[in-house]
């Protein structure tokens, strides 16, 4: 039945927000290990493994494993992150970290009932049903023929360095299943209905992340005589506005059209967002929360967020740092990035210094897969006539690590059809973070079809 495991999921999942695994991107935040002991001690039982791991004190991720009995059997891995951004509480109705069950009403009037807290969409609601339906199946007895694993893992809000990328350079053999490979893995972020459900949006790929620190020198002197100085917070200032004025150029490829055509906006406007010539003009006609959506699809971004420099306010500041965070296309390259850099500086681009922080080049995976067409029909239990839409998105997840060594990833999961994109797009990041606990449901019961169509 539909939603039976709907309340254990709840209950995982409010506790989960309850332990607060705030990464605010320092080695020693995240406190993870709260989230992967609670995680440890729900999936721990008969013909279960379990192994934590601990790059870092207080940084654990964990793998639980149902192990497969056919050696050419696939091998699959649910993964879930545990950590969560912090949050300015000032701006929150609830209690963030209280994991809050109220109710609420639809536009129709119908009564639902949402869990309130950060991650509650950002992705502790896919970690905690993952983790009830690997329960669910193990407590069954299930004998698959493929492996399962379970992977609650830290640090992917802070790009993964103690968390997946520690774990796929540190302890790969820790992924394979009885047949010596680790083929899918299943994260975040898709399945939300496109045009009413005729269309659900999976990710096979995301942006590249190509993080720049700039460093800027001046002279230093007296703050009294400011006259003629080589003020290195006047230079970067000017840095900083070539940066924000700079654009690539659009690349519209197969995804775009596919995600414009299946959309519900008029003719004339898809013909002009899937024309080269057009398309900045278009993006100015739409909602200011769309157009910023629909123009990271389709660009290179570059975006000056970080600032530090100087030391007192009477002396001249002679270095500033300036942390830029930069999302590439499919095809963009680390030397592409340099290139965009010194394009966007012109004349200045001498007195500046660039280092790479992140230098990871967006990814994809095929959607010709049996997996493909599991998750199809797997869907279709909530959206009887829909299709799977291939999704590039603007983040990043922990899929690229994955990637990077041949595994097929896919973000997804299963939402009521009564929740759109928009909603879930406001929340991720954002003040009163929450999700219906119907979804919940449909996601647990989403995830046990997939492993047991798949494993057998």
């Amino acid at each position: 039945m539909a939603g039976e495991h709907t309340q254990e999921t709840t209950e995982l999942l409010s506790t989960l927000i309850r332990n607060a695994c705030v990464n605010d991107g320092t080695p020693d935040s995240g406190n993870e290990t709260r989230n992967s002991d609670l995680l440890r001690t729900f999936l721990e039982g008969p013909g279960v493994e379990i192994e934590s791991y601990t790059p870092r004190p207080g940084r654990d991720s964990m793998i639980a494993r149902i192990e497969g009995t056919d050696p050419d059997a696939p091998t699959l891995c649910f993964m879930g992150h545990t950590d969560v951004v912090p949050v300015s509480p000032d701006g929150w109705t609830q209690d963030p970290f209280g994991g809050l069950v109220l109710d609420a009403e639809g536009p129709d009037g119908r009564p639902f009932k949402e869990v309130w807290g950060r991650g509650a969409i950002d992705m502790l609601n896919l970690t905690s049903s993952m983790a009830v339906a690997f329960k669910q199946l193990a407590r069954s007895n299930w004998k698959p023929k493929g492996t399962l694993l379970y992977f609650g893992v830290g640090d992917e809000e802070a790009g993964g360095v103690w968390g997946a990328k520690w774990m796929v350079d540190h302890n790969w053999d820790a992924f394979l299943g009885h047949n010596g490979r680790l083929d899918y893995v299943l994260t975040e972020m898709g399945g939300w209905n496109h045009g009413g459900g005729r269309r659900v949006g999976i990710c096979i790929g995301e942006k590249g992340i190509a993080w720049r620190r700039l460093r800027v020198k001046g002279t230093p002197g007296h703050g009294s005589m400011p006259y003629g100085t080589d003020n290195a917070v006047v230079k970067a200032a000017e840095v900083v506005s070539r940066l924000a004025r700079y654009q690539p150029a659009a690349k519209l490829d197969e995804l775009w059209a596919a995600r414009i055509t299946t959309s519900s906006m008029p003719d004339d406007l898809k013909a002009a967002l899937l024309d080269p010539a057009r398309i900045e003009s278009a993006l100015g006609e739409l909602k200011p929360s769309s157009a910023k959506h629909l123009h990271a699809c389709t660009h290179t971004t570059i975006s000056p967020n970080v600032v530090h420099g100087g030391v007192k306010t009477n002396v001249i500041p002679d270095v500033v740092e300036i942390d830029v965070d930069i999302r590439t296309l499919p095809g963009v390259t680390g030397e592409d990035v340099d290139g965009y850099l010194r394009e966007a500086l012109g004349e200045l681009a001498d007195q500046v210094e660039v280092s790479r922080i992140f230098n990871d080049e967006a990814s994809a995976s095929s959607t010709r897969t049996p997996l493909w067409e599991i998750l199809t029909e797997r869907t279709r239990v909530a959206y009887p006539e829909a299709d799977l839409l291939p999704e590039l998105i603007v983040g990043a997840t922990d899929s690229r690590f994955f990637r990077g060594k041949g595994t097929v990833a896919y973000g997804t999961g299963l939402f009521a059809p009564s929740v759109s994109f928009e909603q879930f797009a406001s929340r991720f990041h954002g003040h009163d973070e929450r999700i219906d606990t119907e979804s919940l449901g449909l996601c647990t019961d989403y995830w046990l079809g997939i492993a047991e169509d798949l494993l057998g």
